[in-house]
C-alpha cells in the first residue's frame, strides 16, 4: 500500500466526523496502555453548536487517505481568543494520529498548515486539543501506563514525524504521581495551623451553588494562570459548559477553596481517575455502559488534580501546601491510593518544587511543539 498516493480530504459530513473520532482506535488496536475516549464526547468536543470554545474559534478537520484507508488525522484551529490574548498570529494543530509514515504526516501538516495561512497565521503550535484548555501534548516519557482522564497517550514515533515534518519542541508539560499518604504530613499540618491563624482556611465547594461556584475557579484560574505559557482565558459560556459537564463527576470532598478572610482566593479540583472505568468502555455510552461505569467509579484507586490556581497576592505563602494537605486527607478517607498533578509547565519552577515538596515524583512527560510557516519546506 505505501506505493499508493496520500489524500487529504475535509471533514464535511456526519460520516466523516465519525471517520475521524474512530480513526485511533485503528492506530491503538494492539495498544494496552490506550483509553478509548467516548464517541460521544467528542462529538461534543468538535460539535460548534454544543461546544462554546466554538464561540470563538473554527477549524477544519483533515483525514488521509492511502488507497481508500484512512490512515490520518489532524485539525488545524484559529482560536481568536488566543490570538487576542497573545498578540500573535499563531494558529493550533491538534487531534493528530497517524500511521507510521512519513508521507502520510507530510500530507497532514500540509493541509493544517494551507488552511491556518489562508487565514493570516504564521505559526502553529500543538497538539491543542482543542486548545491548552483541552488535551494537550505528545506523550514523551511514560508509554508503560494509561493515561489519567484528559490525559493523552501517544505513540513514541509521533515526535521522530513531527521533526521530519519541520517541527520543533515549544514547552514540555510534566506529570507527578503522589502516593496518598496514610499519615499526614507533619510538616504540613504545621504550615497549616500557622496559616489558619493568619486568617486562611480551606472549604469544600458548595453544590447546592455549583454554577456561582464554578464561576469563582473561572475567576481565580484566569487571574492565577494569565502570565504562563499559552494561557487563554477560560470565558463565562465555557466555564457554564464546563460546570453542567463536571457536575455528574465531582466528588465534593475533593474540590477545595482557599480563603483569606472569607474571600476565595485559591482552588483545587480533583478528580477520580474515571479512565480506570472509561477504558473498560469502548468508546461507547450505552446502557450497558452506564452501568459499568456507574459500578466501577466505586472501584476507582486514584485522583487527578486536574485544575488549580492561587491568585497571585497570595502565592508564595503556603497556601499549597494547605490546598494539598485538605485534598491528601479527604483522598485518604476515601479510599483512594494515589494521585497525580498533571500538567505542570517544565519551567513553573514554584509548582514544581511545591508538587516535589509533597513528596511528589516526575511520571510522565508531554511536549508541544511549533513551527513558523516560512520554516517549511
Amino acid at each position: 500500500m505505501n506505493g499508493l498516493p496520500v489524500r487529504i480530504e475535509k471533514v464535511r459530513s456526519k460520516k466523516d466526523l465519525k471517520r475521524f473520532i474512530t480513526l485511533p482506535g485503528k492506530i491503538y488496536r494492539d495498544n494496552p496502555f490506550w483509553v478509548p475516549p467516548l464517541i460521544a464526547e467528542e462529538k461534543k468536543l468538535l460539535s460548534p453548536r454544543r461546544n462554546p470554545f466554538w464561540e470563538h474559534a473554527s477549524r477544519t478537520l483533515f483525514i488521509a487517505t492511502r488507497g481508500g484507508e484512512d490512515v490520518g488525522r489532524i485539525a488545524a484551529i484559529e482560536d481568536r481568543d488566543f490570538i487576542a490574548y497573545h498578540n500573535e498570529p499563531t494558529g493550533y494543530f491538534g487531534f493528530f494520529e497517524s500511521l507510521d509514515d512519513r508521507e502520510v504526516a507530510r500530507a497532514l501538516f500540509a493541509g493544517a498548515e494551507s488552511w491556518l495561512k489562508g487565514r493570516d497565521l504564521k505559526k502553529m503550535i500543538g497538539p491543542l486539543n482543542p486548545s491548552t484548555n483541552g488535551v494537550c501534548g505528545l506523550l514523551l516519557e511514560g508509554y508503560d501506563s494509561p493515561p489519567k482522564l484528559m490525559m493523552p497517550y501517544t505513540l513514541p514515533y509521533y515526535h521522530r514525524l513531527l521533526k521530519e515534518c519541520g517541527l520543533f519542541k515549544a514547552k514540555d508539560l510534566l506529570a507527578y504521581r503522589i502516593p496518598v499518604p496514610e499519615k499526614m504530613n507533619p510538616r504540613l499540618e504545621k504550615i497549616s495551623a500557622i496559616l489558619r491563624k493568619k486568617g486562611l482556611n480551606v472549604r469544600n465547594i458548595r453544590m447546592k451553588n455549583f454554577l456561582q461556584e464554578l464561576k469563582l475557579v473561572r475567576e481565580i484560574y484566569n487571574a492565577a494562570w494569565s502570565r504562563n505559557w499559552g494561557f487563554v482565558p477560560i470565558s463565562e459560556s465555557e466555564i457554564e459548559h464546563m460546570a453542567k459537564e463536571l457536575k455528574p463527576l465531582i466528588v465534593p470532598e475533593l474540590v477545595f477553596f482557599a480563603e483569606y478572610k472569607g474571600k476565595p482566593v485559591g482552588f483545587y479540583l480533583v478528580l477520580p481517575d474515571y479512565n480506570q472505568v472509561i477504558k473498560k468502555m469502548n468508546g461507547k455510552m450505552g446502557p450497558i455502559q452506564i452501568i459499568k461505569f456507574l459500578r466501577g467509579r466505586k472501584k476507582i484507586t486514584d485522583i487527578r488534580l486536574m485544575m488549580a490556581g492561587i491568585e497571585e497576592e497570595y502565592q508564595k505563602r503556603g497556601l499549597d501546601a494547605l490546598l494539598y494537605l485538605e485534598s491528601a486527607r479527604a483522598a485518604r478517607d476515601l479510599g483512594f491510593k494515589d494521585s497525580e498533578i498533571s500538567w505542570l509547565l517544565e519551567d513553573n519552577i514554584l509548582v514544581i518544587r511545591a508538587a516535589e515538596m509533597m513528596g511528589g515524583t516526575l511520571c510522565k512527560k508531554y511536549r508541544i511543539y511549533e513551527k513558523s510557516f516560512q520554516d517549511f519546506s
